[in-house]
């Protein structure tokens, strides 16, 4: 198994509900205006960042830009991960962009 002591995470600037990703991600619901959405979402990635330092987690926070608009930017279009061999995999997700 493999593990880590430090994480990457977008921090949001506009996050918001997205169109283009919306029909085939059962998770994403339209329920708040795009200001209440960021101040929930902004928040809780706030929260999420102190509880894992409090565990001794290395957090680095990149700030997300407001222009362009990327209303899901703290779920990365492309995951990927770092092995000990030095290989890198991405693990794209089905966004347009």
């Amino acid at each position: 198994m493999q593990t880590t002591n430090t994480v990457l995470m977008i921090q949001p600037s506009r996050f918001s509900f997205n169109v283009d990703t919306a029909a085939n991600n059962r998770f994403q619901k339209c329920s708040l205006p795009q200001d209440q959405a960021q101040a929930r979402a902004l928040e809780e990635f706030d929260g999420y960042v102190a509880v894992l330092r409090e565990q001794g987690v290395e957090v680095l926070v990149a700030q997300d830009s407001a222009s362009p608009h990327t209303p899901d930017s703290i779920f990365p279009d492309n995951w990927w991960s770092s092995h000990a061999d030095g290989s890198l995999v991405l693990y794209p997700m089905q966004a347009a962009d």
